[in-house]
């Protein structure tokens, strides 16, 4: 085995043992981690929006009228 071989085996697996060390550390390229779900921004209707207000003043008004 002549060291070209022996370097270019070397080569190959540092590079298979950075890519397990990079999926145990829970990364796969760096940019997020591995098997983690992106969500979506969730959005509220304008009549829900409208519904929890009025909730939340009729909670002041209530509190208002105890003091």
């Amino acid at each position: 085995m002549n060291t070209t071989e022996l370097l270019s085996q070397i080569e190959a697996e540092i590079s298979r043992l950075n890519q397990v060390r990079a999926l145990l550390a829970g990364t796969s390229n760096g940019t997020r981690p591995a098997g983690r779900p992106v969500h979506k921004k969730r959005f509220m209707s304008a009549e829900s929006r409208e519904k929890i207000a009025a909730a939340q003043r009729k909670r002041w008004a209530k509190q208002k009228a105890a003091k």
